[in-house]
């Protein structure tokens, strides 16, 4: 029997007897802004006008006002046996409500964590809105986790329940079982158990077990929440220590997700997105999970193996209305389409080269004072619709990209093509986004403006303007979970957030992220130089290369790291196979290899000498000899999150000690390492 919607007339038409209360705002008394104990609340970063105003609410009240008045319109979409299964906003709240009970029944105590591992799904949705309704912290856990990661997390938001996807998720928790004196029931939620042991359930089973806890058991516990109180758990990388728990507010949720919306001009029920990145990363949960639920927007779930092929497919049959992607994603995107014009017949590759300067100047007409270009009808007649078709985003009204940087060439690349791709700036400790770029405020290159209600400072800037950027809103954090020395080093006596990043403001307010702080290199000679556009600029300047490190702390010149674009397995890891785009690039310079291994153990003449012309081309740039580049090496292996170069989060792209001890040996046997 499925669970009474409080909100709605019961069986027999009746309106409910005791509805729950939606607009009363629910604040628990707080005297600090931060806090590191999960039961602790913090006081807001209320504003006295505008958006930063506006009323807290809990998830709860955020969820029934939606509810309300869009309760039969779809919700969440995912595909059961090939075909597409919908769940209405009405069904979505019937079954966070079933959760809820259930983790109750289970044992899961205020304040204390269910763990969520594995792909997306209306489950792992489910099981996150249960949660909070039931008191807990949903927490996400990364499903690359080794189990000795799964067991850090589960045991430091001591988790009650965990949620896991299959069977391979189940081991990993299995092996650390023991390890987890507050957990209590394991639940899977995808496919039969393979065996039967004591306090794991199906998913079918788990949603059984709360049928006897009483609405208003579940509906008191509800009306207790304080939106000022913690509910949610995003844990940053660990690369350079334990990870740490990102603490999040009701507050911190229901008022970004509102602000991001209406700074983008979001419609009520008419969004439609296709949920594939990691859940567990504060950007995927913010706009699959919350805005979503705001905006009453349809949440369509890809297939697990979306980033080996199958997202491609999903667009189209989706046909999404904005669409968020990493770096990487809109990269392989211009690898695949290149790859496929570099077969197409001569006239057609004129006609697609004609288009795409057309596109690019049609973009910066938009955003510029400049002339609409002759034959832009044309060309979005013949390519450009065609195009967007092909990709699944004709219906799409904006394009987004975050969680690391991206090269201006990939943004040009898609700007050529009539797709503006709108940068996004934030952290888990900014509840996501802190600076966007939107039609209404887009420069290439720049992350756009502070989101509305909230506040940016440059920290100590520089003779160029660049400085520490740091946050002010209701979207920064409450603290770090048990973490009092953390939370203070990322938040200053006033409650602003440095987030270690540096950059600068135009003369528009539009935000630049020029490097960050611990990446900051000071030479031998003293000076100061920030490597990360010195890295995008080689980038740009030789397309074959997929990361670039500049290394040279405390030493007489700059090095560089370099890794070629390589296919990924399906475990996301790097291979020695070179991508279709970079064996073509190879062949048009008389070189015919297949993999990394071939070109660094034959030092190929050509391609090592197209990498030294782009870093000459970078070096004439340079405004002092100090910030040239003197020596490079191509390494064996692409960066990845397991081999440790790149942080689970990507928010960073945190680079580990490792691989600086690595560059320091090669300083001293320059031509042992093959440095050019």
């Amino acid at each position: 029997m499925s669970p009474v919607c409080p909100c709605c007339p019961d069986q027999k038409g009746n309106d409910p007897a005791i509805p729950l209360t939606t607009g009363v705002v629910r604040l628990a008394p707080a005297q600090d802004l931060w806090s590191t104990v999960r039961n602790k609340p913090v006081k807001l970063r209320m504003e006295t006008s505008g958006l930063g105003s506006e009323p807290p609410m809990t998830i709860h009240q955020m969820f029934l006002a939606t509810v309300q008045k869009y309760g039969d319109y779809p919700a969440l979409r995912g595909k059961k046996d090939g075909t597409w299964v919908t769940l209405t906003y009405k069904e979505y709240y019937q079954h966070a409500r079933a959760a809820a009970k259930s983790f109750l029944k289970l044992g899961l105590e205020r304040f204390h964590g269910v763990g969520i591992l594995g792909f997306n799904s209306p489950e792992w949705f489910i099981a996150d809105v249960g949660c909070i309704l039931a008191g807990g912290l949903a927490t996400g856990i990364y499903t690359t986790n080794s189990p000795e990661a799964c067991q850090y997390v589960a045991d430091n938001c001591e988790a009650n329940v965990l949620v896991v996807e299959n069977n391979k998720q189940l081991i990993k928790i299995l092996q650390v079982r023991d390890q987890l004196p507050h957990l209590k029931a394991i639940v899977q939620y995808k496919g039969e158990l393979e065996q039967t042991l004591p306090n794991v359930y199906t998913w079918a089973e788990f949603m059984k077990l709360g049928e006897g806890v009483p609405d208003a058991e579940l509906d008191a516990l509800i009306d207790s929440q304080k939106a000022n109180e913690c509910c949610t758990l995003i844990y940053t990388s660990g690369t350079t220590g334990n990870p740490k728990g990102v603490m999040l507010s009701h507050d911190n949720i229901t008022w970004t997700a509102t602000a991001a919306g209406l700074m983008t001009s979001l419609k009520m029920s008419e969004e439609e997105i296709v949920s594939y990145l990691p859940l567990s990363h504060v950007a995927a949960q913010v706009q699959d999970m919350w805005i979503c639920m705001r905006f009453a927007a349809i949440t369509n779930f890809a297939e697990p193996d979306a980033l080996k092929g199958s997202l491609a497919n999903t667009l189209r049959e989706v046909r999404p209305t904005s669409f968020l992607g990493v770096p990487r994603v809109w990269e392989k995107m211009q690898e695949a389409m290149k790859s496929v014009g570099a077969k197409s017949s001569v006239m057609k590759k004129k006609i697609a080269d004609w288009a795409k300067g057309i596109g690019l100047q049609f973009i910066l007409f938009l955003y510029s004072d400049s002339s609409v270009p002759w034959g832009f009808t044309l060309a979005n007649a013949l390519v450009f619709k065609n195009v967007r078709k092909a990709l699944g985003l004709d219906r799409c009204r904006a394009c987004y990209t975050g969680a690391a940087p991206i090269t201006k060439d990939t943004l040009e690349y898609f700007m050529s093509l009539y797709i503006t791709i709108f940068e996004l700036y934030g952290m888990s400790e900014s509840t996501g986004p802190h600076a966007i770029s939107w039609a209404e405020g887009y420069r290439i290159m720049s992350c756009g403006k502070v989101l509305t209600g909230c506040k940016t400072k440059l920290d100590k800037p520089d003779t160029d303007g660049n400085g520490e950027i740091c946050f002010w809103g209701r979207n920064v954090f409450m603290g770090y979970l048990n973490m009092p020395d953390k939370t203070e080093e990322a938040l200053d006596a006033e409650g602003w957030l440095h987030s270690g990043d540096l950059g600068k403001h135009d003369e528009d307010d539009f935000l630049y992220i020029t490097g960050r702080i611990k990446e900051l290199i000071i030479t031998a000679g003293g000076e100061n130089i920030p490597p990360v556009p010195t890295e995008d600029a080689l980038k740009e300047e030789v397309s074959i290369i997929s990361n670039a490190m500049l290394v040279g702390d405390k030493k007489k010149f700059l090095s560089m790291l370099l890794t070629l674009k390589c296919n990924i397995d399906d475990n996301g890891d790097p291979t020695d196979e070179l991508t279709p785009l970079v064996v073509e690039f190879c062949r048009q310079h008389g070189v015919i290899a297949s993999k990394v291994s071939e070109i660094i153990n034959k030092k190929e003449p050509a391609i090592y000498k197209v990498i030294q012309e782009g870093i000459d081309r970078v070096n004439a740039k340079a405004t002092s000899n100090a910030q040239r580049v003197q020596k490079w090496t191509i390494l064996p292996q692409d960066f990845s999150i397991s081999g440790g170069e790149l942080g689970e989060t990507s928010e960073f792209i945190d680079k580990l000690n490792l691989i600086t001890q690595i560059c320091s040996n090669l300083y001293g046997f320059a031509a042992k390492a093959n440095f050019q």
